[in-house]
């Protein structure tokens, strides 16, 4: 998807990459803290975490996309994101190895994505960005949450923790 206009966007590593998600999707940064684990969830279900009295799902990014699963260190942040579920916003907490930036990037910059030579399924990415020494990926938040028959749905969770 290209823009019709500049994207504002926070800018992460994930494995070793770069992403980039939407400001306006990303609702805080938080400093990485251990979930409360969900029992038979799926592997890329970190657990449960309280941001403020609500309980929001973890989410390990890096298994989501098929890399290796995160591994905790200093810089390990969670992007508390909003990610559009048919009639309804699902909060999630987003692990990430490290937070970078908050760019701005042109529309004229963004490129769609090519359908082979990427390691991540296309329909996770809106478009690319080219850096030096390699590309910035933006991420389609809404999708990567989908299961292929529709959106997941969290709701049991919640009232689990």
């Amino acid at each position: 998807m290209i823009p019709a206009a500049d994207i504002e966007a926070v800018v992460f590593n994930l494995g070793g990459e770069t992403f980039a998600l939407p400001v306006g999707t990303v609702q805080e940064i938080l400093d990485y803290r251990e979930a409360f684990q969900m029992p038979q969830g799926p592997a890329w279900l970190a657990g449960l975490i309280d941001v403020r009295g609500e309980a929001i799902p973890m989410i390990d990014l890096r298994i989501r996309l098929g890399l290796p699963a995160a591994t905790v260190g200093p810089t390990t942040r969670i992007l508390v994101v909003g990610v559009a579920c048919g009639e309804r916003l699902l909060t999630l907490g987003v692990i990430v190895d490290r937070v970078l930036d908050v760019a701005t990037f042109a529309a004229g910059s963004v490129e769609t994505t090519p359908d082979i030579g990427v390691r991540w399924r296309s329909d996770y990415i809106d478009g690319i960005v080219r850096k030096a020494g390699g590309f910035i990926v933006l991420l389609a938040a809404a999708r990567i949450f989908q299961a292929e028959d529709g959106a997941i749905d969290f709701s049991d969770m919640a009232t689990a923790a």
